[in-house]
């Protein structure tokens, strides 16, 4: 789908993410939920895009509400997204809702 993408639209957003889903997996470690929110600051209203594992961080005792697009989410992490009012969208749901990154 993002290769579809990266030569239809002429996005750079699809073509990043096109380049590290090629990537190997040694080149995509995984990132926690605290290290998410520690990067996204005061953006709450955006969408996060991993193309990697999310994982759960239990030294996180609170989690805010976050939408996260990414390419697979632990069990955990998964339900403490949900229970906080986020959301977990999958790399294609992204594509539905924004085609070109905005």
């Amino acid at each position: 789908m993002f290769r579809f993408l990266s030569r239809r639209t002429n996005s750079g957003f699809t073509k990043t993410i096109l380049r590290r889903l090629i990537s190997s997996r040694i080149n995509r470690p995984p990132i926690s939920i605290s290290k998410i929110n520690q990067l996204n600051g005061a953006n709450k209203d955006r969408i996060v895009v991993s193309v990697a594992t999310v994982t759960d961080d239990v030294r996180m005792l609170d989690v805010p509400k976050m939408t996260i697009a990414a390419l697979r989410f632990t069990e955990t992490a998964r339900a403490r997204i949900v229970k906080a009012g986020g959301q977990c969208l999958t790399l294609d749901e992204l594509v539905m809702k924004a085609p070109t990154g905005k």
